[in-house]
Formats: structure tokens, C-alpha cells, sequence
């Protein structure tokens, strides 16, 4: 191992007992001091595994046949087994509530401590240093369910940081945050590494993201190999990403658009730093004022309209103040905002989970206040946030059969659609497996399926590709505009600033119970004022306008999103 490795992969393959082929080949792989690296890759790619790898749930949880070798801190990773790499490896989960063990958050940062029969003193004394450390100190008090999502990141963070770990590694961690969130703990993770000193390990595929921050290296995996192994400014000039199935950024994907050639030498990665010449800002101006922008085609017949709605929580929460909503038919709309900011709420009170205590909601025309859950389902499709919520059978097939069979379909039609919804939500393979055996983004794809196969009137969908890979989001979002394109009506509740750009024209805006805005997606995100107030974020598009001097920044982006349905289209 070279001398300032802390992680070094040699020749190391793995393949689970339970599985006919390796899953990871060949991987040479290290990791040194300090170091900032970026994993990126497809669902299935292997990058989960080398993570387990690393965290020692790779034999300890997880088992299988290992060859090569893998050291960590210059020991052997086998024989330090699961409790060794703990004291070297922190690891922060995608799913924050499958972490928690305290009541509070100060017993969950507390536990390892605890363990370890530290005294009473000292235990609060570094409770405390890693509560400040992460910005939680707050909270100390408050059970991990009232904390929001982003401060559940935190408290995660801040319980493998009592150890003093030498590795910090993140398995998705921008997975279920909200835009700001998202960029706030891309910040956290980039304090925390410059005061620590640790080598921080992030696993994810929102690589736009990640990139708000530097790091010193991404490694991009599929079918269980390395296939890239560089600098980030090397990885958007070469053509990886696409072979792989990874989204590149969006300000990169304008370039291209205007005929730019992204080269290292403009440091692409880092939008901040990117530099463009005269005739590169020049080229971008030349592309966007070359085609008329689109214009929004003429409203269709009222769906779904809601007057006056009004709802509080029995403990006292205010969750929706006065919304009135018209949902048109054949729309595809996103429902956006901070994380409690009432989107949630909404969606239940139109599907009947929870009654409001004020206004009216009907669906072409018929008041839906004496219509029971099992009725509204019917023309109401709802896909929860948390899949763990909605699964009730044992496997992957039955569960997404269960609503059809629930309505006396006949097996063979039972079995038709069932099938072709698995087949679009990328679960064919997998259909006779014990949902038991998926991963968090995979249940979250029978879900899905599970209420596509039932195609109601209007799909609401809460965060529908949340940890979803590329791939599998534009499949999921691809079947679902076609869907539309039929004529039904989807409703998406989002924290995905790409998908709402991409695939729904129109952007409702939710902050503190209310609705703040109800504009284009091209708008929203142009609107410095509604992304502020609403957690959201300007996406890289606005920044590429005002680099290059174009002082409409919304019609830009609107630009950008006709090209790019052009380019799927092809």
C-alpha cells in the first residue's frame, strides 16, 4: 500500500453467495489521506458493494467469495472485521431513519460512546463537540422523527464522528433532501473534511450536485468495474458518462447544445471557475437566439379543483393555510418546496388520508368529501414517499398484482399489466424475488409500479425518482410522460430540480403551508426570490446565462428545455 493510502483495493473481486456472477471485477482502487473522492454509477453498477466493502458489512452482514485484497488504514479489512473498521470507517446511510437507535438525538450520537463504557462527563463533552461540529446542538433533545430530513443527515453525521474516524463514507446522501438541503450538505461534508482532515468517500449518482463542491477525484463504476478513475474536469470532456448512463450537468449538456467543446483547460467541473472565451459566450449566444422560443399551449378542462383548503395536525401543526389549486386534465405538473412545507399534506387530503378541517375538492365537478379512500383510489393514484409505507406482500410480482387483484381483475389481465408495469419501472428480472432482498430505490420502484399498473385518472407521486439511478429515472419519467400523453393527469411532488425543468411545464410552489408560487418550472427556478423562500435552488442554467451576458435567464432555460425534448425525441 502506497504510504499515504488510508484505503487500497488490490485485484479485488467479489461475488455473493447467493448470486451466479461476481458482482465486483478486478477493482484497483486507492484512497489516500484527505482525500475527496466521488463514486459514481448506474443502480447495480457495484458501487453499493465496494461501500460494504470498505464498512466491513462485506462478510460480516453481507456474505460471499473474496479475492485480491483489501486494506484499510494498512490492515488487512477481513481480519479487522466489522467492529475494527468501525473505528476507522464512519458511515452515513441514504435512508437517515434506518440509523437512528436513540429516543433523542443526543443518545443516538451518544451510542457508540456508550458502548464503549466512556464516562458520564466526557460522553456529554464529545456529544456536545460533535453536535457543534455538524450544526445540530440545537436539537439535542428532540426525538429523530421531529427533526427534518437534513438535520437527520446531520445527527448521522455527527454519531461515526464521536469515534474520531480516519474515513468519512456517504451512501447517497443527497438521496431524500430537499435542493437547499442538498447543497447545504454538500457544504457540511466540505467543512468537515478541511477540519478533520478525514478521506471522505461520497456514493452518489446526482453528480451535478456533488459537483457544488470540489473534489479531487470521481471513480465511475458499471458492471462491477472501474471504468473511470480521474479528475472531474477529465470526466465531463470524455464521453463516460453517457456510456455509463449517468446525467451530466446541465450547464454542460447547453454547451454541447451550442456546439462547445468542453475541454479541461476550462475547468468544467466547478461551475464557479468555468472559463469561456469571447467566441465560446458568443457560439451560446448564437444558439439561443437562433430558434423562437416556445410558447405554452392553451389550458385544458378542469380535473381537479380545490377551494379554500385549510388543515391542522392534532398536536397543533398548521400544515395548509387557505390553498386554492385548479389541476387541469392531461397536465403534468410538479408540487415543489422546502421539506414541511405542506406538499405532503396536500396530496393526502386530495386522496382522503387526512380530512381538512376547511374547503372543498372535486374531480370533474363531483365533490369528493363523501367519497371513501378505497373510492377516490380508483381515479386518484397515490405513491408514497416512503415505500416501506405502501408494501404488504412478500414479492415483488403480488405486490405490484395486489391493487388489480383487490378489484376482481381476471389472472391473465392481472398477469398482462402487471408485467408491463415491471417491465417499465425496471423490475422484470427481479419479479419473483422477496421484496425483502431490495434495496431502499428498488422498493421504491414496485411502488411505483403497483399504482402505474392500475392507471387511475391522476397519479399523485411523492419524490417518484428519488435514488434512482439516470437510467432508471428517465425510464420511470419517460413511461409516465407517456402516460400523460394519454391523457392522464400527474402530479409530482419533487425536490429534483432536473426533473421539474425536463418533464412538467408547470411548477406549484409550496412554503409554510401555503402556496407562494404557481408559474413554468422555467420560471421558478429563474426567480432568485421563490427559490430562497422555498428551499429550491437556481439551477447551473441561470449561472451558464449570466456567465455569458444573456440577461433573460428564464428564456434560456426554456431554450434549453425544447432542445433537449428535441434530442430525446430523436
Amino acid at each position: 500500500m502506497e504510504k499515504d493510502s488510508i484505503i487500497s483495493f488490490e485485484n479485488f473481486g467479489f461475488q455473493y453467495t447467493a448470486q451466479a456472477e461476481p458482482t465486483l471485477y478486478d477493482i484497483n482502487l486507492k484512497i489516500r489521506k484527505g482525500e475527496k473522492v466521488l463514486i459514481a454509477g448506474p443502480s447495480g453498477c457495484g458501487k453499493s458493494t465496494l461501500a460494504h466493502c470498505i464498512n466491513g458489512l462485506i462478510p460480516a452482514s453481507y456474505e460471499g467469495k473474496i479475492t485480491g485484497s483489501l486494506t484499510v488504514a494498512g490492515q488487512d479489512a477481513v481480519k479487522l472485521g466489522l467492529f475494527g473498521l468501525s473505528r476507522i470507517v464512519g458511515t452515513v446511510l441514504q435512508d437517515s431513519d434506518g440509523q437512528f437507535i436513540g429516543l433523542t438525538v443526543a443518545e443516538d450520537i451518544a451510542f457508540s460512546l456508550e458502548n464503549d463504557c466512556v464516562e458520564r462527563e466526557e460522553m456529554h463533552r464529545q456529544v456536545e463537540q460533535a453536535a457543534a461540529l455538524v450544526g445540530v446542538e440545537q436539537v439535542l433533545r428532540h426525538a429523530p422523527h421531529e427533526i427534518s430530513g437534513g438535520q437527520k443527515q446531520r445527527v448521522g453525521l455527527a454519531g461515526v464522528m464521536v469515534n474520531q474516524v480516519d474515513v468519512l463514507l456517504f451512501d447517497e446522501p443527497l438521496a431524500n433532501l430537499d435542493p437547499a438541503t442538498g447543497k447545504q450538505t454538500i457544504e457540511l461534508i466540505d467543512q468537515i473534511q478541511q477540519r478533520t482532515g478525514c478521506a471522505v468517500i461520497i456514493i452518489e449518482h446526482r453528480l451535478e450536485d456533488v459537483l457544488y463542491r470540489k473534489v479531487d477525484r470521481v471513480v465511475v463504476m458499471n458492471e462491477g468495474r472501474i471504468r473511470f478513475d480521474g479528475t472531474a474536469d477529465q470526466l465531463l470532456c470524455s464521453s463516460v458518462l453517457q456510456e455509463s448512463g449517468i446525467r451530466e450537468p446541465l450547464y454542460i449538456t447547453a454547451l454541447k447544445y451550442a456546439k462547445v467543446k468542453i475541454t479541461p483547460e476550462m475547468h468544467p467541473a466547478f461551475l464557479p471557475e468555468l472559463e469561456l472565451d469571447a467566441e465560446q459566450k458568443a457560439k451560446v449566444c448564437r444558439w439561443f437566439y437562433g430558434q423562437p422560443i416556445p410558447q405554452p399551449a392553451p389550458p385544458a378542462p378542469v380535473l381537479l379543483d380545490v377551494k379554500g383548503l385549510d388543515f391542522t395536525y392534532d398536536k397543533g401543526t398548521h400544515a395548509l393555510r387557505d390553498i386554492d389549486l385548479t389541476v387541469r386534465k392531461g397536465e403534468m405538473l410538479a408540487i415543489v418546496g422546502t421539506n414541511g412545507a405542506g406538499k405532503s399534506t396536500f396530496s393526502k387530503a386530495i386522496c382522503g388520508f387526512v380530512t381538512p378541517q376547511k374547503g372543498t375538492i372535486t374531480l370533474e365537478g363531483q365533490d369528493l368529501s363523501g367519497l371513501s379512500i378505497k373510492e377516490r383510489a380508483d381515479r386518484i393514484g397515490y405513491v408514497m414517499q416512503n415505500p416501506n409505507q405502501m408494501i404488504c406482500e412478500i414479492h415483488i410480482f403480488d405486490e405490484v398484482a395486489l391493487g388489480l387483484r383487490n378489484r376482481g381483475m381476471v389472472e391473465a389481465q392481472v398477469k398482462a399489466r402487471t408485467e408491463a408495469a415491471l417491465k417499465i419501472c425496471g423490475l422484470y428480472p427481479f419479479r419473483k424475488w422477496p421484496i425483502s432482498a431490495l434495496s431502499y430505490g428498488q422498493k421504491k420502484r414496485v411502488t411505483v409500479a403497483s399504482i402505474l399498473a392500475l392507471a387511475p385518472d391522476i397519479i399523485v407521486l411523492d419524490e417518484p425518482t428519488a435514488g434512482q439511478d439516470f437510467a432508471h429515472y428517465t425510464e420511470i419519467m419517460e413511461f409516465l410522460r407517456e402516460l400523460n400523453e394519454q391523457g392522464i393527469t400527474v402530479a409530482l411532488i419533487t425536490h429534483d430540480m432536473h426533473l421539474m425543468l425536463e418533464y412538467t411545464p408547470r411548477a406549484v410552489v409550496f412554503h409554510d403551508g401555503r402556496i407562494v408560487a404557481d408559474k413554468t418550472a422555467a420560471e421558478v427556478l429563474n426567480d432568485p426570490e421563490i427559490v430562497e423562500q422555498a428551499n429550491l435552488k437556481e439551477t447551473s442554467l441561470y449561472h451558464l446565462a449570466m456567465i455569458c451576458g444573456i440577461d433573460d435567464p428564464e428564456a434560456f432555460t426554456r431554450r434549453f428545455i425544447a432542445e433537449d425534448q428535441e434530442v430525446r425525441a430523436r
